[in-house]
């Protein structure tokens, strides 16, 4: 069974939502499961996305989807230039 993906206005509302409990006298255990996610996925979020808006988090999901594709572009580039490297080198 797979894992559920949150979109990043959800991860957003959820932990407002959980600041807001906490803000009327809610214990923060207590408010985190009252919106129904794990102590581990709230405190995992806070860590990375802590302070941002949706904009925000919507622009940093961009950019890492971007950083990734860069990444494997850069990867497969590398490995070609070393397969030609090692060919042998002269006229066939």
């Amino acid at each position: 069974m797979g894992t559920k993906r949150h979109k990043p206005k959800e991860i957003v509302t959820r932990f407002r939502q959980v600041e807001v409990l906490v803000g009327h006298g809610m214990q923060r255990v207590d408010a985190i499961r009252e919106v129904r996610i794990t102590e581990q996925t709230y405190y995992c979020w806070r860590k990375q996305y802590g302070g941002m808006g949706t904009d925000q988090l919507m622009e940093f999901k961009r950019l890492q989807k971007e950083n990734k594709r860069l990444r494997r572009a850069v990867s497969d580039l590398t490995l070609d230039k070393l397969t030609l490297s090692e060919a042998p080198k002269g006229n066939f």
